[in-house]
């Protein structure tokens, strides 16, 4: 889509916002959209690791039609605050400090209850904290590929990308690429160590590369693990690793004494559980297990090929049964 003809970015500040490491700003933002904002129904939709919001699944042209749909940027995205535009961002975030800025910016646009919030792998964690944060404020939650506590695999399997990228000799450590070149080497590095777990090993022998416009995994590789982010900020990728690798919906609820189960008991909203069946990292089997712990949950597994990267648009067959899941899933709203 051209610039010209892309939503515009909205953004809200927040004075004196501190978050959960003890660390004050005198000033953050939350960067956001705000499509169709006349309708009555509200649809929220936070961003995933490395999401943008032009680029985020928000299905304003499917079951969100007829929906006022937000979607908002993390912290650490380099739209909202983050250490590439914000002297002084702390290197821990939580989600929790997204949660707490996301309220005073729905607060803010004067709405009063969120009748869905969708959210796609790290927004899919965000959206669970929202459920146990704010209880009854979001009366139905669509979480794709995600989990509520991120797994020990889940975390070492982020160790990599992360050391591949401290390690480069390009990188100057954190708070060390404000001004000046980017540490190109290290990114791509990067995006190496990550390629792989993208999709999975039925999509690499079947070539799902070509369905992208590539005709060899060599051109994929290139571009999908390497240039594409250039246009990262290092430090941008390793607070939102960090949010994500200790990520755990147990810390919302004290009563909880570190039990997911306990927590996810607790909820009170309808919720939809759409892992991928060929996720390597958020596993269908989390999902399903969790699904027996909240109170009121619909698992559907995405029947793709396209691991991961199935439940954020990519392929437009998994974002066309999405779309059908969750409009069945609000019918039963209605």
């Amino acid at each position: 889509m051209p610039a010209s003809t892309l939503p515009q970015i909205h953004y809200f500040d927040l004075s004196n916002f501190t978050f959960q490491d003890g660390t004050t700003l005198p000033s953050a933002r939350l960067a956001y959209l705000d499509l169709n904002h006349e309708a009555s129904k509200v649809a929220v939709i936070p961003t995933c690791f490395r999401g943008r919001l032009h680029s985020t699944l928000n299905f304003s042209s499917g079951v969100f039609k007829g929906y006022r749909v937000i979607v908002v940027a993390l912290f650490g995205n380099g739209e909202s605050s983050s250490p590439s535009n914000t002297v002084g961002f702390p290197r821990l975030l939580d989600y929790r400090d997204c949660v707490r800025a996301q309220r005073l910016l729905v607060d803010h646009l004067g709405i009063g209850s969120i009748d869905v919030m969708v959210g796609f792998s790290m927004g899919g964690q965000t959206v669970y904290h929202w459920l146990l944060t704010y209880p009854g404020f979001v009366k139905n939650g669509v979480i794709v590929c995600s989990s509520a506590r991120t797994s020990r695999h889940n975390y070492q399997f982020l160790e990599g990308p992360r050391a591949a990228l401290e390690s480069s000799s390009d990188y100057s450590g954190f708070g060390g690429h404000l001004e000046g070149p980017k540490p190109i080497r290290g990114l791509r590095a990067f995006g190496k160590a990550y390629s792989a777990w993208l999709t999975s090993a039925e999509w690499f022998e079947e070539e799902g590369y070509k369905a992208l416009g590539y005709e060899t995994m060599a051109a994929w590789d290139q571009e999908v693990a390497g240039t594409n982010y250039d246009d990262w900020h290092p430090d941008d990728l390793l607070v939102m690793l960090r949010m994500w690798q200790n990520g755990d919906v147990s810390k919302c609820v004290e009563s909880s004494h570190g039990s997911v189960q306990d927590a996810l008991s607790q909820v009170t909203a309808r919720v939809l559980l759409m892992p991928s069946k060929t996720d390597q990292y958020f596993r269908w089997e989390v999902s399903e297990r969790e699904a027996q712990w909240l109170p009121d949950a619909t698992l559907e597994v995405i029947p793709s090929i396209w691991g991961h990267s199935a439940g954020g648009g990519i392929n437009e067959q998994d974002t066309r049964w999405m779309d059908q899941r969750i409009a069945q899933f609000l019918g039963g709203t209605q």
